[in-house]
């Protein structure tokens, strides 16, 4: 069961019971997506930054779409029939300039998903939703941050659609 914990400014936090809720943050996020957006998936190893990225392929690329982890393939493309989603696991980035030989410049025209963006450094587009997980006793917590428009696109009593 997802709660809502709260809501400051353009920031909201989301207790998520299980993997479960996690996939249903995901897919909730897939419809709202659009064109040129950028999800900033932080969290630590486990915390379910591909489980959440999964869903959103998911729900935009159909239920039995393959969407393996890119750990060691670095990007993963998909094409649906509303956009293009890049999927980017940058853990093992030694440098962010290594991010443009994948591709990341032409990835700006569909959705740009981004595991350890934080190995981008300064080359980590500014408008993008910031998703922030991390544990919680035996669920975890989202941390929505809005850097964009979402907060327009999200009321304030959301919640994950399953």
């Amino acid at each position: 069961m997802v709660q809502r914990l709260e809501m400051l400014n353009r920031t909201l936090d989301l207790k998520l019971a299980g993997e479960a809720d996690t996939a249903a943050l995901g897919a909730s996020l897939a419809t709202h997506a659009r064109p040129g957006d950028v999800i900033a998936l932080y969290g630590d190893l486990g915390a379910g930054k591909t489980t959440l990225a999964r869903a959103l392929i998911r729900r935009l690329a159909g239920p039995d779409t393959e969407a393996p982890s890119p750990t060691f393939t670095l990007v993963q493309t998909y094409r649906t029939a509303r956009l293009a989603i890049w999927h980017f696991d940058l853990y093992r980035l030694e440098s962010p300039g290594e991010a443009r030989e994948l591709g990341m410049d032409e990835a700006v025209d569909g959705l740009c998903l981004i595991e350890w963006p934080e190995r981008l450094g300064r080359y980590l587009p500014s408008p993008r939703l910031e998703v922030r997980l991390s544990f919680d006793g035996g669920g975890r917590i989202a941390r929505l941050a809005d850097l964009h428009d979402w907060s327009s696109r999200l009321d304030g009593d959301w919640r994950p659609t399953q």
